[in-house]
């Protein structure tokens, strides 16, 4: 497979691992995710940076 692809997938992989860990005292549901918008601005940052 292409390096630069497998980079790509790692820099993926990095980034669902934290957005995770911003789960790790929150019950994991959409709801409860709506309604934190502390939680969706540290989900939103864990995708564009």
């Amino acid at each position: 497979m292409n390096e630069r692809i497998l980079k790509w997938l790692y820099d993926i992989k990095g980034a669902i691992d934290e957005i995770d860990g911003f789960f790790e005292n929150i019950p994991r549901g959409f709801e409860q995710y709506k309604q934190n918008i502390i939680l969706k601005r540290a989900v939103l940052k864990g995708i564009w940076r």
